[in-house]
């Protein structure tokens, strides 16, 4: 009768090990795949921010027939350029785009401030075009990547799954957050 009890509660304490084992594992398999789509959602925003990069040399040689002696614009906008190219973190891609923005809007209204008959080129219009394009892309993968890290970082702190997430080392995804000057209204001159 003793060895039948014993065998039992062996059983017992075998099913609750492989039920616990399965619940960490589910949740540890959850959460990786959760990160997954996070950094696949980042990727996404790299990529759109890229293409706008690689738009911007376009734009600049079309507009650099009409102005040649802007040069430090030039300069602002493919220093800029170059630090959205190079940024890894999420923080830094943001700072970078941001600056590329700020780069770009100064750029456009002065340049087509001082050359009225830019805005008419065609070449200029389907670049303009094309970068808003990519700003629509850009904003619509942030989006996308922000919702992504809302439910990856929710998961990891909710009650009992935290526990496997700090067990495992599973951290909070940054966030895209808009800019400090995104506040500022811009100035339209349709002059």
């Amino acid at each position: 009768m003793k060895k039948k009890g014993l065998w039992i509660a062996l059983a017992i304490v075998f099913v609750v090990i492989v039920i616990l084992i399965g619940a960490f594992s589910s949740k540890y398999n959850k959460f990786v795949d959760m990160q997954e789509s996070v950094e696949s959602a980042q990727s996404d925003v790299s990529i759109y921010l890229q293409r706008r990069a690689d738009l911007i040399p376009n734009f600049v040689e079309t507009v650099k027939a009409y102005s040649l002696h802007e040069q430090e614009t030039y300069t602002a906008v493919t220093e800029a350029r170059s630090a959205v190219t190079k940024a890894d973190s999420v923080e830094e891609q943001a700072q970078a785009s941001a600056r590329l923005d700020s780069a770009i809007d100064i750029w456009v209204n002065a340049v087509t401030e001082a050359y009225p008959e830019l805005k008419a080129d065609a070449q200029y219009i389907a670049l303009q075009d094309e970068l808003a394009g990519s700003e629509n892309r850009i904003a619509t993968a942030r989006n996308d990547y922000n919702k992504t890290a809302k439910e990856y970082n929710s998961a990891i702190r909710k009650f009992p799954s935290n526990i496997v997430a700090s067990m495992f080392g599973f951290e909070k995804a940054d966030y895209f957050e808009a800019d400090n000057d995104a506040q500022d209204v811009p100035t339209v001159d349709f002059s």
